[in-house]
């Protein structure tokens, strides 16, 4: 066969499979059996051995292309990936509407409870809620440009997660490829979505990026045949679905992907083609080709939740895949986004669970653990259980109010559930099976692990031991500090802070930059080069961005959220400290209780001694990308740049930092009013859009001498 005829059959086959994919997966429809798409894709794959030039990125033969991965790559999201918080009652629900009703005008109540039948056009309903199955799975985020999967990625911290791309391409489920525009404006008009839409659809240019949300996971099936395959070679068994299918799509082999069959959903669309609910967005994705879950549907009023909740919950024995409740979303996606977020969950969704999946076991004791603050939290040690699929030992009591509530008595027979599936909790105490030998907990009038007295708050239901230097406390604010979200120290694990506090070598964060290798010689299980290793490791970290820091002090009630919104808000350490009450009372999501918190911690004489130390240690807080840049660093006001390609001595996002640090912008699209495009490796159409319009390029090393 001549190249120019295996050209053209390369296109043809390759539209031919990918209307069989677009079925099977989309449509639910089979129109010629499994060895008949097997043997189109093996005619393919000889041809494309016999003309490798010929091999497209989005061709079928390489969804299990590519080499292993060293290390996955970070990618910024553009809208944060939220997680959503749990109802589990219908009085849950009904707490939830009435919360969100006390944001919303009038008529805007009038949609969620009163909502129409139909929208003006299109017969969509644009009020009511929309109900979708919640998958036990792993988030992920595709975007597609030149009408190409470009780049996947995981959820990772909201903001932040890891490119996935190779091993999202082996799964089947997901499109290489978006369905030609004359296909999707049919589908469009035969599903009867707005002409608004379909006119938007149809101007819009697929070589630029759009982005969609959903979920990987892997079937049922599937899970119990790596089990099976797992057991025979005397490994562990993965304990849930969810499990097996995150460790699978974090494979930097994507050949180990693909051989996991995994499978996927879609459910968000964040480009924006003018859709006003929730349920347009499902009609959009399936006519742009991803595969949707049928049982989503829209429910009117809270009696059509708690029903499709029921449905579901009979079904979910049968259905081939893992899930652990419902979704219910706001369908109006103007009153969505009007709700916003707290913290990282959206005001107007909310993950309705299933009842726990729960088992019965003996609390053999119940002990008291001493929290960073102080607070004592009683915890039931339990004899081992198993509780859909994990084992569970200990149980967490929350308080003495808890105790009370639920009767607990050390020796008591009690059913134990993971709520939400995740979360060990005693459900309930069984009286019945006590045979006398069971004997009341009684809160300690004593700190445990130091033996200070121990003190309650008024208005507090919490127990707290007051001593700071207790060893516990200690311990606890340490492994905070250290942690993932705050100065992120590798190799210092709780089992060193111990060791380091136990022997007299630190006494708080600001100590651990002081540390030499002499001192970490002389613990248990170091020589000099891991000694040498992990002080190399905590200097590393003195630089640190002031979001972190906030964080890392430890601030009651003050998680990341928070202390991103306070460094967005004042912008510096010094506003922050000299601050009134009533101007962090204004913060977002920052109400009485947290404002006093953080302002009565920047005023404790302990507190202002550890700022001292740590900037006498040389801890160095980077200023914050959008905090204004002094009068002395104004060289780049006034102009804007964009960036295009991969960049070698500098992250993208490093790079971002240091223009708005100098009083730049940042743009993320090209036009005349862009001052500078600086170019990477393998740049893409902001390169060529800066050509056509005369937009002044710059290589890397030009930038990197503009930003000295």
């Amino acid at each position: 066969m001549a190249k120019q005829q295996a050209h053209q059959r390369i296109k043809r086959l390759k539209k031919l499979i990918n209307h069989h994919r677009y079925l099977y997966h989309v449509l639910d429809r089979q129109e010629i059996s499994d060895a008949a798409l097997d043997s189109l894709k093996k005619e393919l794959f000889d041809l494309e051995q016999k003309f490798p030039e010929l091999v497209t990125p989005d061709s079928p033969t390489q969804r299990i292309g590519g080499k292993p991965l060293k290390e996955f790559k970070k990618v910024r999201h553009s809208k944060p990936m939220l997680s959503f918080n749990d109802a589990f009652s219908e009085e849950d629900i009904k707490d939830w509407i009435e919360r969100i009703s006390k944001l919303l005008t009038k008529k805007e109540k009038g949609l969620l409870t009163r909502p129409s039948h139909h929208s003006a056009k299109g017969g969509t309903g644009r009020g009511g809620f929309y109900c979708e199955l919640k998958f036990d799975g792993l988030a992920i985020e595709l975007v597609y440009k030149n009408e190409i999967l470009q780049i996947g990625s995981t959820r990772g911290n909201g903001m932040v997660g890891e490119d996935v791309t190779q091993s999202l391409r082996t799964i089947e489920a997901i499109p290489l490829k978006i369905r030609k525009k004359e296909e999707v404006l049919k589908d469009l008009i035969k599903a009867k979505i707005r002409s608004e839409i379909i006119e938007r659809i149809n101007k819009f240019d697929f070589k630029k990026p759009f982005i969609v949300r959903g979920e990987i996971f892997i079937p049922k099936k599937e899970f119990e045949n790596v089990n099976k395959k797992r057991e025979k070679k005397g490994l562990s068994i993965y304990a849930n679905p969810r499990n097996l299918a995150a460790g699978s799509v974090r494979q930097l082999n994507p050949k180990i992907t693909a051989s996991r069959r995994l499978d996927s959903f879609i459910y968000e669309l964040i480009t924006d083609f003018g859709q006003e609910t929730h349920k347009e967005k499902h009609k959009i994705l399936k006519a742009l080709g991803f595969k949707i879950n049928s049982y989503s549907r829209r429910c009117r009023n809270l009696k059509e939740i708690f029903g499709f909740r029921e449905y579901c919950q009979k079904i979910r024995k049968n259905l081939p895949y893992e899930i652990d409740g419902i979704v219910v979303i706001i369908n109006s996606n103007k009153i969505f986004e009007k709700l916003s977020a707290v913290g990282k969950a959206p005001r107007g969704a909310i993950a309705f669970k299933f009842p726990l999946k729960q088992s019965e076991t003996v609390v053999e004791d119940i002990k008291v653990q001493v929290g960073r603050s102080g607070a004592l939290t009683p915890v039931a040690y339990l004899k081992p259980i198993k509780v859909a699929g994990v084992t569970i030992s200990r149980a967490t009591l929350h308080n003495e109010d808890e105790i009370k509530r639920l009767g607990v008595k050390i020796g008591d027979t009690v059913i134990v559930g993971r709520a939400g599936d995740v979360i060990p909790d005693i459900v309930k105490v069984l009286p019945e099976l006590r045979t006398g030998k069971e004997k009341e907990f009684k809160m300690p009038k004593y700190c445990p692990i130091c033996g200070t007295k121990i003190v309650k708050l008024s208005g507090e239901v919490v127990y707290r031991c007051p001593n700071p230097n207790c060893f516990a406390r200690q311990c606890r604010y340490l492994d905070h500090f250290i942690s993932k979200g705050a100065f992120d120290i590798e190799g210092l694990g709780p089992k060193i802070i111990n060791q380091l506090i136990e022997n007299g070598l630190v006494s708080g964060p600001a100590d651990l930059f002081e540390l030499k290798k002499g001192d970490i010689i002389s613990l248990e299980r170091f020589a000099e080069k891991s000694a040498e290793n992990l002080i190399n490791s905590i200097q590393a970290k003195k630089k640190i961005t002031l979001a972190r820091f906030i964080y890392a002090l430890g601030l009651k009630n003050v998680g990341e959220e928070t202390a991103r919104d306070l460094v967005e808000c004042f912008g510096s350490l010094d506003k922050i400290r000299s601050v009134d009450l009533k101007a962090l009372e204004k913060v977002k999501d920052i109400g009485p209780v947290v404002a006093k918190s953080i302002y009565n911690w920047f005023r404790q004489k302990r507190n202002i001694k550890l700022l001292e130390k740590l900037k006498k240690d040389g801890i160095i807080i980077k200023k914050p990308a959008y905090a204004k840049a002094s009068a002395g660093k104004q060289k780049l006001k006034g102009l804007t740049f964009a960036l295009t390609g991969g960049l070698e001595n500098i992250t993208r996002e490093k790079a971002k930092e240091r223009i708005r640090e100098f009083g730049g912008d940042v743009s993320e699209s090209v036009s005349r009013k862009t001052d500078f495009v600086v170019v990477g490796k393998e740049p893409g159409l902001k390169y060529q859009k800066a050509k056509k319009l005369g937009v002044k390029i710059i290589n890397e090393k030009e930038f990197i001498k503009m930003i000295k």
